[in-house]
C-alpha cells in the first residue's frame, strides 16, 4: 500500500486519501514504503489471516462501515483466543470499482475499530476484480515467548467453556436474507436488530486474551460452527467431549426464534458466525477463568466436559439422550 507524492495513481490517490490516516504506526512509515516493520518487543509475533468476500461472507449490500469492522474483527477474534495482544494489521482490498461514499464510510468504519483496539494498519494492497468484492486482512499480535494457546492441549477432565451466545449471527443472516426467522420475529424489532446486528459486527473477546492465555490448555475462536470447531479442537488435542447442549449460552432474541419453532439446536451450533472463544480449561483453573470473565465483562459459559477417546463430541438434549447432527458446521466449499 505505498504512496507516491507526484503524480499519483488512482490506486495511489485512494490509499492517500482513505488509509494513510489510519496507518498511525511509526512501523508503517506512512504508507510511503513497500513493506512496514513490526517491533517484536522480545515476545513471539502471533500472526492470522482471515478473508471476507460478498456474497459470500457478507451480503453486497451490507452497511460498509460494518463490512470493515467485520473483516478486522474475525482476525482480532482469533488473536483473542491464541491469547495475544493486537498489534497492527494489513489489508487487501479488491474492488469492482472505487465509488467514493463506499470507500469513505469503509475508512471509517476501519480506522474507528483500529483505534478501539489498538491495531494500527501497516499496508497492504489495493486492486480492481472483475468477481465480487473481496477483504483480506492479516492480523498480528504478540504473546509471550511459547504462550500462544494451540487447539491442542486439552486434556480429559477439562471444562469446555464459551464466551457470549451462540446462533445469534445466523438468525440475523436468514432475517436479512428474508427466511423464516424473519418472518416469525416480524413485529419484535428488538429481537431482529440484535440478531442483525450480531451478523454485521462480531464482538471480539480481546478483552479476556490475557486471562485465556493464563488459564486454558486449549483454545479456538467460533467462526464456522460450535460443533464444528470443538470438533476440530479436540482433533488437535487426541481427544473427545460431552456437551450438554442446554447448557449452550443462547440470547433472548435467539431464544424467541427457538420458541416459534423456526430454528433448532443444529442450527445454532453449525451455522458460524458467531466469534466467541471456545476454551478448554482444567477444573482448578475454571473458577479462576470465570471470574476473569466476570471482570471484563465477558459472559463465559461451561458447557461440558473433555473426555478420552477419539470420537466426535457427544451433545446431549436435557434428558442426557444423544442429538444427532447433520452437519457440524458451515463450509466454504
Amino acid at each position: 500500500m505505498a504512496d507516491q507524492q507526484q503524480n499519483p495513481s488512482g490506486e495511489d490517490a485512494l490509499i492517500a486519501r482513505y488509509f494513510k490516516p489510519l496507518a498511525t504506526d511509526p512501523g508503517a512509515f506512512g504508507l510511503l514504503d513497500d513493506a512496514a516493520t513490526l517491533d517484536a518487543r522480545g515476545e513471539d509475533i502471533v500472526v492470522t489471516t482471515d478473508a471476507i468476500v460478498a456474497g459470500v461472507h457478507y451480503l453486497p449490500d451490507d452497511p460498509p462501515d460494518t463490512v470493515a469492522r467485520k473483516a478486522l474483527r474475525v482476525n482480532l477474534s482469533d488473536l483473542a483466543a491464541k491469547g495475544a495482544t493486537p498489534a497492527g494489521f494489513v489489508l487487501t482490498l479488491a474492488l469492482r470499482r472505487a465509488e467514493e461514499q463506499w470507500l469513505a464510510e469503509f475508512a471509517r468504519g476501519l480506522g474507528e475499530d483500529a483505534k478501539l483496539f489498538g491495531c494500527p494498519l501497516l499496508g497492504g494492497d489495493t486492486v480492481s476484480t472483475p468477481g465480487p468484492a473481496m477483504l483480506s486482512i492479516t492480523a498480528f499480535g504478540r504473546a509471550p515467548r511459547g504462550a500462544m494457546v494451540h487447539r491442542s492441549g486439552a486434556k480429559p477432565g477439562d471444562h469446555i467453556m464459551v464466551t457470549g451466545t451462540i446462533g445469534d449471527a445466523t438468525l440475523g443472516l436468514d432475517i436479512l436474507k428474508g427466511g423464516a426467522v424473519a418472518t416469525a420475529l416480524t413485529g419484535d424489532e428488538a429481537a431482529r436488530a440484535f440478531l442483525i446486528g450480531r451478523y454485521h459486527i462480531p464482538q471480539p473477546r480481546n478483552a479476556l486474551a490475557l486471562a485465556v492465555r493464563d488459564h486454558a490448555s486449549a483454545a479456538m475462536d467460533v467462526s464456522d460452527g460450535l460443533a464444528g470447531d470443538l470438533a476440530k479442537l479436540c482433533v488437535a488435542s487426541g481427544v473427545s467431549a460431552v456437551v450438554d447442549a442446554p447448557s449452550i449460552p443462547i440470547s433472548d432474541a435467539c431464544a424467541a426464534a427457538l420458541a416459534r419453532g423456526v430454528a433448532g439446536i443444529e442450527r445454532l451450533v453449525s451455522g458460524g458466525d458467531d466469534y466467541e472463544i471456545l476454551c478448554a480449561v482444567p477444573e482448578a483453573r475454571a473458577g479462576s477463568l470465570a471470574l476473569a470473565a466476570q471482570r471484563a465483562g465477558v459472559a463465559l459459559t461451561t458447557i461440558g466436559q473433555v473426555i478420552a477417546g477419539t470420537g466426535a463430541p457427544r451433545f446431549l438434549d436435557a434428558r442426557g439422550e444423544d442429538i444427532t447432527l447433520a452437519r457440524l458446521s458451515y463450509s466454504h466449499f
